[in-house]
Formats: C-alpha cells, structure tokens, sequence
C-alpha cells in the first residue's frame, strides 16, 4: 500500500492509502478525487487521467510507453512530468507520491 497525495489544480490535496496493484488512476477513481475524469476506464485510450508527476519522483514512476506519449497528444499543457495516471501501477516504492491534476483534461 502506498499513500499517495493527488492535488488538484486549485490546491485542494487529497491523500489517499491506495492498494498495491491498483493504478494512480484507479486509486483517485475509487476515491472521487475531482479532476481523474478517467472516461476510457484505464485501457489508456484517452487523456483524462493526465496528471504531473512531482519532480522527486519521475525516475520511481518510470519513462512513458510509446501509447501513453500518443495518447498525451490529446491532453492540454503537457509537461516533461505529464504522465496518464492510468499507466503508474502502485507498489510500496511510490509510497509519499505527489501528482499535480491540471486544470482541464484532454
């Protein structure tokens, strides 16, 4: 299990224990975090789970798939930290993760 802290784009902070296995989208869906639109239901086939991934823990969410960079096409005010949350899969080595939810999703 891993806490992880969504922040919406007005500041709001959410910090949630989220199950190993689950997804940082998963996580933010069963907890109706505002802003994890999540309409594709993970199958990464949209960009409305987009969120940015605090600095500190790029490296330990790892790089984007090929899709998931395709799928970024469609999300507004991409980052070099824009990450679909529907593609970080938990485990305890995210555990204190920080994700930033951007104003509007793709």
């Amino acid at each position: 299990m891993a806490k992880i802290t969504y922040i919406e784009h007005n500041g709001n902070e959410h910090t949630l224990d989220v199950d190993n296995g689950l997804t940082v989208m998963e996580g933010a869906v069963r907890n109706m975090v505002p802003g994890i639109d999540a309409d594709c239901g993970g199958a990464c086939a949209c960009a409305t789970c987009h969120v940015y991934v605090d600095a500190a823990w790029t490296k330990k969410t790892g790089a984007r798939e090929a899709m998931e960079d395709s799928m970024l096409d469609f999300a507004e005010g991409v980052e070099d930290n824009s990450r679909l949350s529907c593609q970080i899969k938990v485990s305890d080595a995210l555990d204190g993760l920080i994700v930033r939810i951007p104003e509007h999703q793709g």
